[in-house]
C-alpha cells in the first residue's frame, strides 16, 4: 500500500516541533521517543505500519486548539486518533506526522434524562457512554462490534454502526451535535441537543469524513430509554444463498427487527471451538432479534418463524430466557477473535441491497475458489453491511497480496450491485484505490473541495480516502 513520501524538512525540524508541542501540553502528553512511537505505527490494520514523528495525548478542547494552531503553522501532518480500532487504516500515520490521540478526552460532561441526551469528551469509549446512563434506564444504541474498545471519536469519523443498527441507526442517526477543532485551531461548534439546526448540514458532513475535516473533542448522543424486553433467534440453514434469501423476506414483509446477523459455516466452526455457544453444524445461521412489549415480540417472532419455515431450516431456535439468549448471541459477539485464532485474516467492509445478498455469497463463494483462499462471512445482514473474513498467511510471500486483489474484487461486486465500499469501517488507505469504482472523478473532485474548504492546506489525515495521485497537489500545496 503506498503512502506519500514524507516531508524531509519536517523530519528536519523534529527537536523544535516537539519542543513547541511540550511548551504548550503537560509534560506526560508528548511522546517522541522511537521506542515509544511504536504504539503508533499502525492501527488494527496491522500490515502496513510506519512510526510517526511524534504522538499527543491531550486532555481538553484547548489543549487539542493549541497542539493543531502549532501543527498548522509548522506544515506538519496531523493524524487524528480514537482507540487504534480502525481495520481500514484510518489512523495509519506517516514519517512527518504527529499522531493526535483523544484517548485520555474521556470524560461524561453532561446528562440531560428528560431530553434524552449525552455529552461525552470523544475519547470515551462507545460501551462506557451506555454504562455511564444504564442506570437511569437508558442506553446509547450505535454498537460496533468493537465497542467496548473503540471511541466515540472514530465512532464518528467512521459513521460507525453495529448489530442493532437496523433499527436504530448508524452514528450519524444518534449523533445531535460536536465541538470541533479545525486544523488551524479554530474551535466551532456544530448542531447540539436543540432540535435541527438552519442551514447546510455540516454536522452530515463531519460524521464519516474520516478524520479529515477537524478534530471533534466532544460530542452530544441521543440516548433511548431500555426496551422493555428483547429475544433473539436462532436459525440455521444449509446453504448460504438460502440464509440470504430468508433475510431479504423478513424486510421485504415490512418486519423490522433490531438485528438480524448473519455467519456462515467456517466462522461458526471457528466460534464453536472458541466460544461454546451450543451452534448447530450448518452452513449458515441467522441470529434475529426483536424487542418491545412481550405481546410485541411475539407477533414479530411468529411472522419471522412462518417466514423462516418457508425456506426449510435446519434449527429454529428461541431463546426461552436471558441464558439462552446470551448464548445465542455468544458466538456472534466472539466470531472474530475466534477466527483470528486460527488464521491471518483481513476484514473487509461493503454494503449491498438486501435484495442482493444471495447472489453476492454466491459469487464470494465462486471468487474463493479462484483466489485459493477461504473466507468467512459474518456480518449485519439486515441492512447488508457485509464483513468477509479473507484468510491468508502472512508469512507466505504473495499471499497478502494475493489476499487484497480478493478483497478488491468483493469491494467491486459490492458497487456493482448497487452497494458501496464502505458501511462502517471507513476507506482509509485500504479502499483509497477502489473510490474511482464507486464515484467519477467529477464526483471525487466535489468531495475534495469540501475538505479545501476545511482544510485548505491538506494537512489533516491527508493520505487517506482519496487515490493519491488526485490529491497529489493539493497534498503539495
Amino acid at each position: 500500500m503506498d503512502m506519500p513520501a514524507p516531508d524531509q524538512g519536517v523530519i528536519a525540524r523534529k527537536a523544535r516541533i516537539v519542543a513547541r508541542l511540550r511548551s504548550v501540553l503537560p509534560v506526560d502528553a508528548v511522546i517522541d521517543a522511537p521506542e515509544e512511537l511504536r504504539a503508533y505505527e499502525c492501527d488494527a490494520l496491522t500490515a502496513y505500519r510506519c512510526p510517526p514523528l511524534a504522538a499527543v495525548l491531550p486532555r481538553t478542547t484547548a489543549e487539542v486548539s493549541a497542539v493543531l494552531r502549532i501543527a498548522h503553522e509548522e506544515g506538519v501532518p496531523v493524524v487524528p486518533r480514537g482507540s487504534g480500532t480502525s481495520l481500514a487504516g484510518g489512523a495509519m500515520p506517516t514519517a512527518d506526522s504527529v499522531i493526535l490521540g483523544v484517548a485520555r478526552m474521556n470524560a461524561v460532561i453532561e446528562t440531560d434524562y428528560e431530553n434524552r441526551f449525552i455529552r461525552v469528551q470523544s475519547g470515551r469509549t462507545n460501551l462506557s457512554v451506555s454504562g455511564a446512563v444504564e442506570a437511569e434506564g437508558f442506553f446509547y444504541a450505535p454498537d460496533p462490534s468493537s465497542q467496548l474498545a473503540c471511541a466515540i471519536a472514530g465512532n464518528i469519523a467512521m459513521n460507525s454502526g453495529g448489530a442493532h443498527c437496523l433499527k436504530y441507526g448508524v452514528t450519524t442517526n444518534n449523533l445531535l451535535g460536536v465541538t470541533l477543532v479545525q486544523m488551524d485551531g479554530t474551535v466551532v461548534t456544530l448542531g447540539g441537543p436543540w432540535g435541527e439546526p438552519a442551514g447546510l448540514d455540516l454536522l452530515g458532513v463531519v460524521c464519516g469524513s474520516e478524520g479529515q475535516l477537524g478534530v471533534v473533542t466532544e460530542a452530544w448522543l441521543r440516548i433511548l430509554p431500555k426496551p422493555e424486553g428483547a429475544r433473539p433467534v436462532l436459525v440455521g440453514f444449509n446453504s448460504n444463498e438460502v440464509a440470504g434469501a430468508c433475510v431479504a423476506d423478513i424486510i421485504r414483509a415490512g418486519i423490522l427487527p433490531v438485528a438480524i446477523e448473519f455467519m456462515d459455516r467456517p466462522c461458526i466452526r471457528a466460534t464453536e471451538a472458541f466460544a461454546r455457544a451450543g451452534y448447530p453444524d450448518c452452513e449458515a445461521l441467522l441470529i434475529i432479534e426483536v424487542e418491545g412489549a412481550e405481546a410485541e415480540i411475539a407477533e414479530q417472532l411468529g411472522r419471522i418463524r412462518q417466514i423462516a419455515l418457508a425456506h426449510d431450516p435446519v434449527e429454529f431456535r428461541e431463546a426461552a430466557d436471558e441464558d439462552q439468549a446470551k448464548r445465542i448471541w455468544l458466538g456472534r459477539k466472539s466470531a472474530f477473535g475466534a477466527m483470528g485464532q486460527i488464521n491471518d485474516y483481513m476484514c473487509l467492509d461493503g454494503t449491498i441491497p438486501v435484495s442482493s445478498l444471495p447472489h453476492v455469497l454466491k459469487r464470494i463463494g465462486e471468487m474463493s475458489r479462484d483466489f485459493g483462499l477461504d473466507v468467512g462471512n459474518v456480518f449485519h445482514a439486515g441492512d447488508g453491511n457485509m464483513h468477509p473474513l479473507i484468510l491468508f498467511d502472512a508469512n507466505k510471500p504473495g499471499d497478502l497480496e494475493k489476499c487484497e486483489a480478493f478483497g478488491a474484487e468483493i469491494l467491486k461486486l459490492c458497487v456493482e450491485v448497487g452497494g458501496c465500499l464502505t458501511g462502517e469501517h471507513g476507506v482509509g488507505i485500504e479502499k483509497r484505490d477502489l473510490m474511482a469504482v464507486q464515484f467519477a472523478p467529477e464526483d471525487m473532485e466535489a468531495q475534495m473541495r469540501v475538505k479545501d474548504v476545511f482544510d485548505p492546506k491538506w494537512l489533516l489525515n491527508p493520505a487517506k480516502v482519496f487515490p493519491l495521485a488526485a490529491t497529489a497537489t493539493r497534498r503539495a500545496g
